[in-house]
């Protein structure tokens, strides 16, 4: 960056500002959530957006030839993939932005604090360069303006203050002026991209601020208008708390039928359908002999653990009784539990 306090906000802003952006908002009452909220100890430090930053080039990207990368990838990204779908070039070669190409940046980034920023642009650089040109330079220029915005958004936010309780009108300022934000700092076609179904469960969660708040309407009322909200979300986001409702519903249904499996299993039939009911009656029955195996096991292993065995003795031991109760896979789990006991 500019300087070396801006470069240390850029990387406090990345640690607070990861997320996964299919956010299913809470309840009402936390509908007051700031869009990409940031949370940074530092001061607050004015960053007027400069004039064409959509295509302003950022000191942060071209330097991957520079950077030592790990041959490994980070701890916590073992064993994952690299987000696919990035990669799209219209017939001009020109890129085309996607949400899967924020994804590609925030994959990297999330695993800041375990390598440094430097490293982990330089890695995201390593995937650009997968492009051609002239997508690959449209690339980095995204990549350094994503950035660029992160630090921007945070300065705006910390300008904001206390955030629980507003209401929906002070909540729609805030979102207005983000969504702002993120149009000067990326054009408006790589913005829509990025944000999209963010910014559509922001102006579903407003309006679900103003229902709850709205003395004048009836419960039936209430119910109506907000399943009129929530059908202008994104057909994927709907359908995700359409299933988010019906496994609640269900969860409430298991509890009141519990003594009566018939009836359960009709219900699960009626609501899932013949095959997914069927799937999770045998996941039921398989948590059910696993929660009684479990408390025999931990009966057992509480008496191991008091009878004064020495620590090698007693992890044999330990070993063996996980063997007695559990398969192979059951074991790693019930090893990880004992762990965090």
């Amino acid at each position: 960056m500019k300087s070396p306090i801006r470069l240390f906000l850029v990387l406090l802003v990345i640690i607070a500002a990861v997320g996964s952006f299919w956010l299913m908002g809470p309840d009402p009452g936390g509908a007051g959530r700031p869009v990409d909220a940031v949370s940074v100890a530092e001061p607050s430090m004015s960053v007027p957006a400069p004039e064409g930053a959509a295509t302003a080039p950022s000191d942060l990207v071209n330097k991957a030839s520079s950077i030592n990368i790990p041959d490994q990838l980070p701890a916590s990204l073992t064993g994952t993939s690299v987000p696919e779908g990035w990669a799209r070039t219209d017939r001009l070669g020109n890129l085309i932005p996607t949400p899967h190409l924020r994804q590609l940046f925030e994959y990297f980034l999330s695993a800041l604090g375990e390598e440094s920023l430097e490293q982990l642009v330089a890695r995201i650089e390593t995937a650009l360069s997968a492009l051609k040109e002239p997508a690959r330079s449209q690339a980095l220029a995204t990549l350094g303006n994503y950035l660029e915005y992160k630090l921007a958004v945070s300065e705006l936010e910390q300008s904001y203050g206390e955030v629980s309780g507003l209401g929906a009108g002070e909540m729609q300022r805030r979102m207005a002026e983000i969504q702002a934000l993120r149009r000067t700092w990326l054009d408006a076609d790589t913005a829509d991209a990025f944000f999209a179904d963010d910014e559509a469960v922001d102006r579903f969660q407003i309006e679900k601020l103003r229902i709850a708040s709205d003395d004048s309407l009836t419960d039936e009322q209430r119910a109506e208008a907000l399943r009129q909200a929530e059908s202008s979300l994104p057909e994927p986001l709907r359908k995700a708390r359409e299933e988010t409702r019906r496994f609640a519903d269900y969860e409430q249904v298991r509890r009141e039928l519990a003594d009566d499996p018939r009836a359960l299993n009709a219900w699960r039939q009626e609501a899932f359908g013949e095959a997914a009911a069927d799937r999770l009656g045998r996941l039921e029955e398989e948590q059910k002999d696993w929660d009684r195996r479990w408390q025999v096991y931990s009966q057992e292993r509480d008496r191991l653990l008091s009878s004064g065995l020495a620590e090698p003795e007693r992890q044999q031991a330990l070993e063996r009784l996980r063997a007695s109760h559990f398969n192979e896979a059951e074991r790693i789990r019930a090893q990880a539990l004992d762990s965090i006991r």
